[in-house]
């Protein structure tokens, strides 16, 4: 395995499944047997107030779970872009639901995939699956877990709902197949 040390920042409003994509993508590096940490951090509301959740996976082990400077952004609402948009390493990536963000980044040197995250999920029959599109769309580009791998954290995360499973597969194919389209 390549050396990984990812730092990963996954803001929204509360509800749209920010800290429930950390997890996923902490739960991924798990499977893969890397070190992760994931630190939630909820606004003044849980539901419609910002959030985001701060993970670091890597192959060695993890001295400071605090990201200051992400390596990437999953970013699914204007507000946060606006908070977390200059944060971004240089030569970082921005992932972007246009569904929720009417105005661009303004930086230039960032990789930008802009995605209509909530109009994906809503094609795939529930708007609360763009959390999952956006983790195919970061797996595809870092090329850090395969689709296996997330549809294996899909089946460990239902946790007795198994009727999640089908749609939340078929946000993950969609992520990696936005990612093989660009």
């Amino acid at each position: 395995m390549s050396k990984v040390k990812e730092a990963i920042i996954c803001a929204g409003f509360g509800g749209q499944g920010v800290m429930v994509l950390g997890k996923f993508l902490a739960n991924a590096g798990m499977m893969k047997g890397m070190y992760v940490t994931c630190m939630p951090s909820y606004g003044v509301e849980v539901r419609g107030g910002t959030a985001h959740s701060a993970v670091r996976i890597g192959s060695e082990m993890i001295a400071d779970p605090v990201i200051v400077t992400p390596g990437t952004a999953i970013v699914m609402n204007g507000p946060s872009l606006d908070k977390f948009e200059s944060r971004i390493a240089s030569g970082g990536l921005l992932i972007l639901n246009t569904s929720l963000c009417e105005h661009k980044p303004e930086r230039g040197d960032i990789e930008v995939i802009a995605v209509p995250l909530s109009d994906e999920a809503i094609k795939l029959g529930n708007v609360k699956v763009a959390n999952i599109v956006a983790a195919g769309i970061y797996s595809a580009k870092k090329k850090i877990f395969d689709r296996e791998t997330l549809k294996d954290v899909v089946v460990e995360m239902a946790g007795g709902r198994e009727e999640l499973v089908p749609i939340n597969i078929k946000a993950v194919d969609r992520g990696f197949d936005i990612v093989d389209q660009l």
